[in-house]
């Protein structure tokens, strides 16, 4: 029997969480006779997601790059971080196998040089700055072969020579159905915003763009904005107080974090991304196109691979309230010049995004490690 390990640097619920499970899903289903490990930090909502999937899933401390601990790393945590180095090479040793979900997990990466051709590392984030120069470090040094969740992903980083490679979309499990297209223009547009409160993610602007509205068309929008901060309270109180401050009469909607997200796509006609820093695909994009709900997103990153502008949703610039309202604004006004776009989107899901999509590339990256186990076929068109 083959061993596979997969590792992850969360325990929430979150998109990057919600990733990682669909990958552990597509790999059993390439080894369905495989013992699959999955080592997580510590227990929580991600554990009920892995029952029945994973053999068995343990919990141990991993050397994790937060922004928010790097001085503790920096001084402390570097006395931990050999003890971290030997107990992930003995991992990775013991298993045919080991699948990393981020470049954030940094024991990981510096023991897979130890143990070469063992590890798979899929990455999903695009660092900027000083952030991008350490993760890019460790992945030259880990030798590792690597997934990229999309071709701006690729772009950030610059490979050992002979490091091999290849873009694998997320796979992204939809809806049975997806939603019949109804919004006519007769009642407001339900907007829907997903995700942690955060800097990058643009809540702030997207109030704004709604606040900018002329008031006859801001009394035709329903919005909802899901999700929390965590440990940034004091972004969330401000978010808050900028809804109070704003004059919605109870339009607009800020409501915490929800494990299950479905009854809100089933609620939307429009899911909005208005990223601030680059995304490095838009897992709130797809799954909205899954539902076959038309995205607006932000011009960066990952997103503009993710939406067709003018066709399976709309493009606006980063930051740029001025445009978010615009294009709002012909949303509401012209409900008839998108109506095929739902349609679209959902057909892209499908074509693109689908969990069968996603395990054509990651099982052809299983083969080319040298899995005996796997199933799946290479898919034809990925890079190697």
């Amino acid at each position: 029997m083959q061993r596979i390990t997969c590792v992850h640097q969360g325990w929430e619920l979150y998109g990057s969480d919600r990733a990682f499970c669909e990958s552990v899903r597509v790999i059993r289903r390439a080894c369905p006779d495989a013992f699959i490990e999955v080592v997580l930090p510590q227990e929580g909502p991600i554990v009920g997601e892995l029952e029945g999937i994973a053999s068995r899933i343990v919990y141990e401390p991993l050397w994790i790059l937060r922004r928010r601990e790097l001085p503790r790393l920096a001084t402390i945590g570097m006395l931990r971080l050999p003890v971290a180095v030997l107990r992930a090479a003995r991992r990775i040793r013991s298993s045919d196998l080991t699948y990393v979900n981020t470049t954030v997990v940094a024991d990981y990466q510096i023991a897979a040089r130890l143990c070469p051709k063992r590890t798979v590392l899929h990455v999903h984030e695009i660092p900027e700055g000083a952030t991008r120069t350490v993760l890019n470090a460790l992945i030259r040094w880990s030798g590792a072969r690597i997934i990229f969740n999309s071709n701006a992903t690729a772009r950030s980083y610059a490979l050992r020579p002979g490091q091999p490679w290849r873009v694998v979309y997320n796979g992204i499990a939809g809806p049975e159905q997806p939603n019949p297209p109804r919004y006519d223009g007769s009642r407001p547009l339900r907007l829907l915003m997903l995700g942690r409160i955060s800097r990058i993610k643009g809540q702030e602007v997207l109030v704004e763009a709604v606040r900018r509205l002329p008031e006859a068309v801001r009394r035709r929008v329903e919005l909802r904005i899901v999700g929390s901060a965590f440990e940034d309270e004091a972004r969330e109180r401000a978010l808050a107080e900028q809804i109070a401050d704003g004059g919605f009469e109870g339009r607009v909607m800020l409501s915490p974090f929800v494990r299950d997200p479905s009854p809100l796509y089933r609620w939307a006609d429009v899911v909005v991304v208005p990223s601030q820093r680059p995304e490095s695909l838009g897992r709130v994009a797809i799954e909205a196109m899954s539902y076959g709900i038309p995205p607006v997103v932000s011009r960066i990153g990952g997103l503009t691979e993710t939406v067709e502008d003018g066709r399976s949703g709309w493009v606006v610039e980063p930051g740029d309230a001025d445009s978010l309202s615009a294009t709002l604004a012909r949303i509401v006004a012209e409900p008839e010049a998108w109506r095929s776009y739902p349609a679209a989107a959902h057909a892209r899901y499908e074509s693109v995004f689908s969990e069968a999509a996603a395990a054509e590339g990651i099982g052809a990256v299983l083969r080319e490690a040298g899995l005996a186990c796997v199933t799946e076929s290479p898919s034809a068109g990925a890079r190697a």
